[in-house]
């Protein structure tokens, strides 16, 4: 199995002094960092697609990653293969977990044999290094700096609160299609609906029980 590491960084680089972390501007000094693991398996191809005893693996492969959303999923085919019946059967191994196949597979090390594929699994962590840091003292501060912790709480939770952190290099998408009905559903519920004061007042006992 091969994994290879790949991390892109979110935001600017700051200069780090003897005296701690110094911040001069309004951004914060520890964004977020994106890394990218593949994960890599070999298995024999057939006719058929996979042997029960490479459909196992790659089911107890899945199992062991915990594959599931966010990660993506591609095989890799030695030049000229027509080993199209094995990627299918991956194909159908993963939309087990609700997953679809990648048209391009990343580059991974090594090339495949023949009579080979390669199912590769990409994984990306969001996570900002050096945090919490108050390597700074507060209480000197000629400058009015912003401290050295300054993001480091609301980034850290939004690294960790996004499903899928590959939205923080290329976005999403919007849909092509509009439904305006669907859209505009909380805005007729919301015209519609009663004031609260048109309803009758609720008696209060209070004499207790």
């Amino acid at each position: 199995m091969h994994i290879a590491k790949h991390s892109i960084l979110l935001g600017l680089a700051f200069t780090v002094s003897a005296c701690g972390t110094k911040n001069q501007g309004f951004d914060s000094v520890h964004q977020p960092v994106v890394s990218r693991v593949n994960y890599a398996l070999d298995l024999g191809a057939t006719y058929d697609g996979l042997s029960s005893t490479d459909q196992n693996r790659l089911q107890a492969w899945f199992e062991s990653l915990k594959v599931g959303y966010g990660d993506r999923v591609a095989v890799d085919l030695p030049s000229g293969s027509g080993a199209s019946a094995a990627r299918e059967a991956v194909a159908g191994m993963a939309a087990q977990y609700g997953l679809l196949l990648d048209t391009i597979a990343p580059i991974t090390e090594g090339n495949v044999s023949s009579g080979m594929v390669r199912v590769i699994v990409s994984r990306t962590k969001a996570e900002v290094p050096g945090c919490p840091d108050w390597s700074r003292n507060q209480a000197v501060n000629f400058n009015e700096h912003n401290g050295s912790n300054f993001g480091c709480a609301v980034n850290s939770n939004f690294a960790a609160m996004i499903a899928n952190p590959q939205d923080l290099i290329v976005g999403r998408s919007g849909s092509a299609s509009i439904d305006a009905s669907t859209s505009g559903k909380a805005i007729k519920s919301y015209r519609e609906k009663k004031p609260t004061g048109e309803q009758p007042l609720q008696g209060a006992n209070t004499r207790g029980n």
